[in-house]
């Protein structure tokens, strides 16, 4: 007797996203956040509340004030839900995951929390550094393909913009992976290795140091060769007749500059390569690169000019280094009045040493930003500008996992959040591809009725803790003390 084909197991649709991904019983969908368990759908993740955080410095949402506020600006006593492992409106006519309640100092207050579905999303990230990352506008590429770009340089920080629409959705299927898999990675605080136009290879992680052409950076310059003279002329004057700081940007001649004129330093006659700006400071003194001061230079003297004859003497005491003091060279001119290696004076030693303990430890910072729209709102309220025009209002407060989130002026809700400050790994994906990420909204109960909220929707918050949740409390005592940023959350459920 022939044996009857067995059965396939019952599949169940998932519609948190719009892939809808037919489940096999235990088996997840294509973005691991949702599974068939039994015939149901079930989210994966758990809810994850912070519990007492600020008591130890994390930065989560502050509720709204009353007319008795004693200063406790986060009320960090009560537990906040955040819309970590929520899950999601998608599609549009949902109800938020969780709209919860609780009464803070006699007032009825309101969350709405949920996991969005970002496609207009993307990180800037600040490398802490003074080597050269790439032109404005050049490509940062993974796996060979365009992820972002290099935007403007600030001041002592070299900027990245990734992450996109038009790189999630507008490129190559291959380029939509990628690049959503480098927001995630970045974003959960892993670390990505990024290349730049020119040969340029970068390693970026959050709260880490960046690792340039595999080497790993140390400090951030402590200003550009103009502030440097600034800062620290008054430490040069006794000790040596003239002091170049070499910078990619702005290179300072201690003689000519201000600080040197009002302690009476007088001229010498060293000169250098570059367009002069104002007295003092001298820009293009050399090429961009990896070398001193944020250029390509590898032997300082190679910006010199001759020695103005009329001017310099021989024993001339010339001090060169770098915006982090990382890089120095002592001189002294000859009778030909060429500049001849000399040992470091005490005294320069110090003062080298103070630039490079003026320079604070070079890291990476990654801001998640992303533009809220249809699927959000609507799961708050019916009309979704009503919601849009109470958070310009400041009557509702807007949250990422927890963490303060700068939310942009003009039109539309679009945030910006410190991925250091979120719990870990608050982000997932859809194979769309998009990015999810968790946003909250805060507000006084009667303000959510009033802007036309699914009030018939809101739970205390009583019936959503449960021994499920993921509680999450203080910063590890023992994270490194040195970044306000090495946060380290403790899982107490």
């Amino acid at each position: 007797m022939a044996e009857k084909p067995r059965s396939k197991p019952d599949k169940i649709r998932c519609d948190a996203c719009p892939v809808l991904c037919y489940i096999a019983e235990g088996r997840s969908g294509a973005c691991d956040r949702y599974a068939n368990h039994a015939g149901e759908l079930v989210r994966l993740d758990p809810l994850t509340i912070i519990e007492n955080s600020i008591e130890s410095g994390a930065k989560a949402v502050p509720f709204l004030q009353g007319d008795d506020w004693d200063g406790d600006l986060v009320h960090s006593k009560r537990p906040f839900v955040t819309a970590v492992g929520a899950g999601t409106t998608y599609p549009d006519y949902k109800p938020a995951p969780f709209i919860v309640s609780q009464t803070v100092d006699d007032a009825d207050m309101v969350t709405i929390v949920t996991e969005g579905i970002f496609s207009y999303c993307g990180v800037k990230v600040k490398i802490d550094t003074d080597r050269f990352l790439g032109h404005e506008r050049d490509v940062v590429s993974v796996q060979g393909e365009p992820v972002g770009h290099v935007t403007t340089s600030e001041y002592g920080s070299k900027m990245l913009s990734l992450g996109g629409v038009e790189h999630l959705t507008g490129g190559s299927k291959k380029e939509g992976r990628v690049t959503c898999d480098t927001l995630l990675k970045l974003c959960n605080g892993e670390a990505v290795e990024l290349d730049i136009d020119g040969g340029i290879s970068v390693v970026v992680q959050a709260g880490h140091a960046p690792v340039v052409n595999g080497v790993e950076e140390k400090l951030m310059r402590v200003g550009c060769g103009s502030a440097t003279i600034g800062m620290f002329a008054s430490q040069w004057v006794d000790h040596v007749d003239e002091v170049i700081v070499v910078d990619d940007h702005i290179t300072g001649i201690l003689s000519e500059h201000q600080a040197g004129k009002m302690l009476d330093i007088p001229p010498t006659g060293i000169k250098v390569n570059g367009r002069r700006s104002t007295p003092g400071r001298y820009f293009q003194v050399a090429e961009p690169g990896t070398g001193w001061g944020g250029t390509d230079v590898d032997d300082p003297l190679t910006i010199l000019k001759p020695s103005d004859p009329k001017t310099a003497w021989p024993g001339l005491r010339l001090l060169m280094v770098s915006t982090t003091g990382e890089q120095h060279g002592y001189f002294e001119l000859d009778e030909d009045l060429q500049p001849r290696p000399a040992v470091l004076p005490d005294a320069l030693r110090q003062s080298v040493d103070r630039i490079a303990e003026n320079c604070e430890p070079s890291v990476c910072s990654v801001l998640f930003m992303g533009g809220a729209g249809g699927s959000l709102r609507s799961g708050v309220t019916e009309n979704p500008v009503k919601l849009t025009n109470s958070v310009r209002s400041s009557l509702t407060h807007v949250s990422c996992g927890g963490a303060n989130a700068y939310v942009w002026p003009g039109g539309g809700i679009t945030v910006m959040a410190d991925v250091l400050d979120m719990p870990s790994n608050s982000f997932g994906y859809v194979p769309t591809p998009a990015l999810v990420a968790p946003i909250e909204f805060t507000m006084r109960l009667s303000d959510y009725v009033a802007l036309g909220g699914h009030a018939d929707h809101v739970k205390p918050i009583e019936e959503v803790l449960s021994p499920d949740v993921r509680r999450v409390g203080q910063i590890d005592p023992e994270a490194d003390p040195t970044s306000h940023h090495n946060y380290s959350w403790k899982t107490r459920g």
